[in-house]
């Protein structure tokens, strides 16, 4: 199923428009993720400078999802880009270990800002095609996610390579859109 016929499904008012906000560490894989959703070719992806918009209209619905860079320069700038936000989707690199600590601390700081405190959170545990990949359960237990109170939030395996996992994650942001 590609984004089109997900669209048509996000909201039953076909004059709304929804607002994603597509985050995560550098190289976590976001805009392999966001390129698999617009059905593009992902052969040539590279390195996110600033930020990355896809908007796409279908049958009065219209989708803008924002792929932000996420090298440690451009993160204190995730900030501008919370406002007005329906759903978070949040990347992580289930390979690299190393700044796992690191992912999950820019997430929980984050997610103490205001406008995004009512925002749905789907955490896509990115790279599950690759050997020694984290699973999806043992990415929540390091990081805490347990400690999500008063939110909706969902984490999903998946290969932004592959594109497995993709549609079940966008599944689940059309029944949990922030209203």
């Amino acid at each position: 199923m590609g984004l089109l016929a997900l669209l048509r499904k996000l909201r039953p008012n076909p004059d709304t428009e929804a607002r994603i906000l597509l985050l995560g560490l550098d190289n976590a894989g976001k805009t392999t993720i966001l390129k698999q959703l617009a059905n593009e070719e992902i052969t040539t992806v590279t390195p996110t400078a600033g930020f990355n918009i896809k908007s796409v209209a279908a049958d009065g619905f219209k989708l803008n999802v924002w792929d932000i860079g996420g090298q440690w320069k451009i993160r204190p700038y995730w900030k501008n880009y919370f406002a007005n936000t329906d759903v978070l989707i949040y990347v992580i690199d289930c390979i690299d270990r190393e700044r796992l600590a690191e992912s999950g601390n820019e997430l929980f700081e984050m997610l103490m800002d205001n406008r995004l405190k009512q925002v749905p959170l789907l955490i896509f545990a990115n790279k599950q095609d690759l050997p020694n990949a984290m699973s999806s359960s043992e990415v929540a237990e390091a990081i805490g996610l347990v400690r999500l109170e008063d939110r909706t939030w969902q984490i999903k395996s998946c290969s932004a390579l592959e594109g497995t996992g993709l549609k079940e994650g966008m599944d689940w942001i059309c029944k949990n859109m922030k209203k």
